[in-house]
This record gives structure tokens, sequence and C-alpha cells, in this order.
């Protein structure tokens, strides 16, 4: 059956390049500081990142350490002894000449980033992950071009995949699921606006069944997620018009033009003999320092997928629930914190977290970090328990939240002088209910002519008489009994209906 989607009938076959800025003080060969992002064009180099004659570089041990970190918790083969090669390149930005890279002999290989949730989760296997140094950064003006070189020399580590990625959806899960890793494990901040994530995208398209992989096409350095998902349905579409129009797919280097949502050709796409690797001749082997592994291994924590796990097997949390408490670390770890002080409630605490806590954290623009400041862990569940305790309402829980995280009072202290504890005194709960009852005449006779929505506005009206102190699942009871049963609403219908 003929279709209007020219990609259908061929498999799109995905692997991606990331590269990593890594969260250190200072550039991969010089003392220069790393914090490139905002500062003055042109005022973070020195001779090394500038590539002046007899400038030497010098490795920066954070730097490496923080890669094998990496490596670690994607489960690669770490290796001791590795070695620093020239890539040469002519480029304005490049001001050497050539990039300090690894090529035959990189630091970490053969690992794997898991995608997905429980049984639908698989592997995408990485190739490699190595070390090396960022280029400056050219500003295109209307005239001119301009080069800031506070970029150069920045240290980076490489993580390529296997071509295992099969659609866009795929590519995007991957680079959020890389960038919270990052995150989670401190090497990186991962903040693609500021260059700390880029991607260069791999693609190619084969006819569906077909072993051999198509002709590989680079969409290079694409630094927003939704950049990687476009360009991926883009080069599907147009490389699938090709191929049905009988012409061949170019082997090339591709640019993402978001403004025109297409990808344009740049150049012929570089083989590795381009580059004439050779070992860098200013830096000795690089070969890891006795217990720097065992040292980075020790810093890798449970990750953001195990702990997913954890939470869905061992609390009985639901997947929705488990996924955003492991959003990031610090969210992860104020839940476990909050655990601690009411274990007993693990379902309440995350149902309360991921509800009414997120909801004023979004609307405040306030991230868990400030609030964990302002409200801690046992804090938040002690007002749980006191919600669970039907000590206070949910309702009246959710304005003392509100105002801890303004204010950071415990609930405690404002029930007490406020007088927001739940009344258990059956003669007031009865004079409420009554009173209520009395004062909407119209609702009540609605409800015994079958309208029972009228039931909700009723018990509103009792709670707010109460001042909101009245426990709502017993107001609902007292309201029912009071009201007694209501005719057949089908009956009632019928009978307005005769008349």
């Amino acid at each position: 059956m003929a279709t209007d989607n020219p990609a259908d009938g061929y498999e799109l076959v995905i692997g991606l390049e990331t590269h990593v800025q890594l969260a250190t003080a200072s550039k991969m060969f010089c003392a220069c500081a790393a914090g490139a992002a905002g500062a003055e064009p042109n005022s973070l180099c020195c001779p090394t990142c500038l590539g002046l004659p007899g400038a030497l570089p010098a490795t920066n041990a954070q730097a490496v350490a923080l890669a094998v970190r990496l490596g670690l918790a994607l489960g690669c083969e770490v290796h001791e002894a590795t070695r620093f090669e020239r890539k040469n390149y002519f480029y304005p930005d490049l001001p050497k000449g050539y990039q300090i890279s690894q090529y035959r002999r990189p630091l970490c290989t053969d690992g794997a980033l898991p995608l997905g949730t429980g049984g639908e989760r698989r592997l995408v296997r990485i190739e490699r992950l190595h070390l090396e140094e960022d280029t400056g950064k050219l500003e295109h003006g209307a005239h001119a071009s301009l080069i800031d070189y506070n970029r150069s020399g920045l240290p980076l580590v490489e993580i390529v995949t296997r071509p295992d990625l099969r659609t866009p959806d795929e590519a995007a899960l991957y680079i959020e699921t890389l960038r919270q890793l990052l995150r989670w494990l401190g090497v990186s901040s991962g903040r693609m606006a500021d260059g700390a994530l880029r991607v260069d995208v791999n693609c190619s398209l084969r006819p569906a069944g077909q072993e051999a992989l198509g002709t590989k096409v680079e969409v290079k350095n694409l630094n927003t997620i939704t950049a990687v998902r476009d360009s991926l349905v883009y080069e599907q579409v147009r490389q699938a018009r090709l191929l049905a129009a009988g012409q061949t797919i170019k082997h090339e280097t591709r640019g993402w033009l978001e403004d025109q949502g297409r990808t344009v050709g740049q150049r012929s796409k570089e083989q590795a003999a381009d580059y004439r690797y050779f070992p860098e001749p200013d830096l000795p082997p690089l070969v890891l320092p006795e217990g720097l592994r065992s040292a980075a291994a020790a810093l890798v924590p449970e990750l953001p997928w195990q702990r997913r796990d954890r939470f869905e097997i061992q609390l009985g949390l639901r997947a929705d629930e488990a996924r955003l408490l492991t959003r990031n670390r610090t969210t992860a770890d104020y839940f476990e914190l909050a655990l601690q002080a009411l274990p007993e409630a693990p379902r309440a605490l995350a149902a309360w977290m991921v509800g009414p806590l997120f909801a004023l954290l979004n609307s405040a623009g306030m991230e868990m970090e400030a609030a964990a400041a302002v409200v801690a862990p046992d804090a938040l569940a002690e007002l749980v328990g006191m919600v669970e305790a039907r000590r206070i309402g949910a309702s009246t829980g959710k304005g003392l939240l509100a105002r801890m995280l303004s204010s950071g009072e415990r609930a405690p202290a404002i029930v007490a002088r406020e007088g927001l504890e739940q009344v258990d005194d059956q003669t007031l709960l009865t004079a409420w209910v009554e009173g209520a009852l009395a004062a909407n005449a119209k609702a009540v006779a609605d409800w015994r002519a079958g309208k029972t929505g009228v039931q909700g506005f009723l018990i509103g009206a009792v709670m707010k008489a109460s001042g909101g102190k009245a426990d709502t699942a017993r107001v609902r009871a007292m309201v029912e009994a009071a009201l007694g049963a209501p005719p057949d609403a089908r009956h009632a219908a019928d009978s307005e209906a005769s008349e």
C-alpha cells in the first residue's frame, strides 16, 4: 500500500558523537581558568592555549579523574596506559593548527548507556570515550567573523556510540539520559546552551531488512535536544527522497539551520587519514597513577536508573513518580532523606513531592537545591506525617507547604500558633454539617431530586464553615448520612419528562 511518507520502507540508523566539557577549574593542558561562558572574549588565554611557539602542554589530572569516573559509570573498560595524539586540520578557531586528542589508544572503550525503564530498557553501546581539548569559538557578523579563544583548550571527553539508535526520539532520549548522568556524577554541567554538551549526529538510511549500512551523513554541532531530533527527522526524509529518485547519498558533513528547519552541505566527510594523526611529542604517554581508578570508582554513586528501579521495586512507587524523583541527584537524595524521617509512608511522600512541592517550585521558578535550603527533608516529612495522621487536612497542608517555602518555618509551629489542627469534636462537626445544610436548602432539595452532583458543593460548604479544620473524609460521611440516599436519578428524570 502506498503512503505519503517517503521514509516508509527504509530503516534509519543513528550513531552519536557527544562532546562533553568537564567540570574542572582549569583547562586541559594549561592553568587558564575554565570559566569560558560569560567571560570577556579572549580574557582566559595564555601562550599554551593560544598555540604560541615554545609553549608546552601539561595534562590536567582532574580532567583525567573525571573522565575515568564517567567511563566507569558507563561500564567501559578503562585503560591504564594510553597516549595523546595530534589531530591535524586547519580552521581559524584552532590556533595551533592541530588539536590534542586521542585516537588509536582512547582512555575508555566498550561501554553502554541504558535507555528506557524496566522491561523496556535496552543498551546503547559506547564504542569509545577519549580525552581532548576544545577549539575556540567563531562569532559570525554581517561583515566579519571574530574569534574568541576562551574556549580553546577546555577539557572535553568525546563519547562515540555504536550505530544502535533507530529513531529521532531514541536519539533525543539518549542525550537526555546522558545529560542526566553527567550531572548526577558531577563531571559536567551538561548545559547545552553554554556549549558544555554538543552533539554530532551520524545517520544513514537502508532498505528495511537489509544488513549493510547505507552511506553515512554527519550533522555537526547541535546544541539542543530539539535540534538533534529535528535534524534527524529532516535527514530521514531528505535521504529517502534521494534514494527513491535513484540518486546516491553523499558522504558529507552538513550543518543544521534551525531557523529554516533544514540541513545544508558544508564539506565532504573527512576520513581518519585526512587528520594525519601522530603521537603528541610534547606529552609523555598517559599512565593512570596508582589508586586513581579505585578512587574514581568510589565516587560513582548508585546511578539514576538503578535508583529509579529501587524506588519502584522496593518502595512501590509508580513509574512516573520514580522517574520524576530521580530526574536529578539532589531531588532523589532529598526524597531519601525525607523517607528516613517518615519510613512508613514512601508513597505519600512521593505524591507530595511530585504533586504540591513540584507545582510550587515550577510556579516560583525555584530549583530543588534552593528549596532544600529552606524546607529541610525532615520538615517535609513532618508536614506529610501530620496529614497522614489527620492532624491537619490535605488542603491545609498544601497551604502550609507554600508558607514553609517562603518563610522556612516548620509546620507544627504554624499549626500551633494559628490553631489549624483538625477538629475532632463530634458536637462541633455536627453543628457545622447541620448549619451548612440549613443554609443551602436548595442544594439539599436538588440532592433529593436526584441531582447527586451537588454533594461536593455541600461538603465544601461544611469545610468552609470549619475554616478547613474538619476532616474531609469524616465530613463526607456525615453529609451523606444527614442527606440520606437520593431517589433514583433516572426515575426523577423520567418524572420530569412526563410532566
